[in-house]
Formats: C-alpha cells, sequence, structure tokens
C-alpha cells in the first residue's frame, strides 16, 4: 500500500491529539512564575533574617534554587512539576540544574566515574566552555580598546 506525502500528513494530523497550546502557555507561565516567585521569597527571607546584601543573597538563592532542582530531579519530582510546567520548569535556573542531574541519574549503572560523573557534565560542559571562552574573548576585546 503506497500512501503520498500529502495522505499520510493528512493520517497523521487526525490520528495526533491536538496540543492545548494556550492551557500549556498558562501552566507554563504559573509554574515558572512560582519558581521565580519562591526565589525572590528566598532573596528576602535571606535579606531580613541573615542581614545579607542584596547581592550576597542573591547569589545564595542562585545556590539554593540549583541545590533544590538538583534534589528534586533526584528524587523524580522535578520530572512531575516539568510534565504540567514545560517551558516554565526549563527556564529558571532550576532547568539547568534539572539538566545536568538527569543524566548522571540516567547513567549511574555505569559507576561513578564513567557513568554519573561523565554524563552530570553532558549539558553543563559546553556551557561552561561557551562561558569560559566569551568571558576571554570579552577580556582581551576590553583590553584592546581600553
Amino acid at each position: 500500500m503506497s500512501v503520498s506525502k500529502e495522505k499520510y500528513s493528512e493520517m497523521t494530523k487526525k490520528a495526533s491529539p491536538n496540543s492545548p497550546i494556550f492551557k500549556n502557555c498558562i501552566k507554563a507561565f504559573l509554574i515558572g512564575g512560582l519558581i521565580c516567585a519562591f526565589g525572590q521569597a528566598l532573596t528576602m527571607t535571606y535579606m531580613t533574617y541573615l542581614n545579607m546584601e542584596q547581592k550576597d543573597a542573591r547569589t545564595l538563592t542562585s545556590v539554593t534554587l540549583v541545590f533544590l532542582g538538583g534534589l528534586l530531579t533526584a528524587f523524580g519530582v522535578y520530572d512531575n512539576i516539568a510534565k504540567h510546567g514545560g517551558a516554565g520548569t526549563l527556564v529558571p535556573i532550576t532547568g539547568f540544574a534539572n539538566a545536568m542531574v538527569s543524566p548522571a541519574i540516567e547513567f549511574k549503572t555505569e559507576g561513578y566515574v564513567l557513568g554519573t560523573g561523565a554524563k552530570l557534565f553532558t549539558i553543563a560542559g559546553p556551557v561552561i566552555v561557551f562561558g569560559i571562552s566569551a568571558s576571554v574573548i570579552y577580556g582581551l576585546i576590553y583590553f584592546i580598546f581600553k
């Protein structure tokens, strides 16, 4: 049985469920907003109760959110949140933690060094390399033209 591309596309369109785009956008906005609001609450808490400067409180907030994102990923909770939040869970810094920890957990059966250790930097490695390279190039350009 031979099916044309147009016919196959039509059949696929009929068989595929329609994605509730508006509903997904609202859920992503709300869940991403809740993560960001939680981060802001952490910053205010650190400033108020630990008497930290704003810069230090923001740094500690980032560290806390990365830790919590990794911890929730390890316990399988973050994936359940991401099912509903979609891109709302990927954009905040917790999404970066999830992206780092997920491959490490997936390959833990290969051992701590070749599995977890190697896969931990699958996502983070290129980000770190790009960040360092970009900062060196920016520093050189700044040095030359300053």
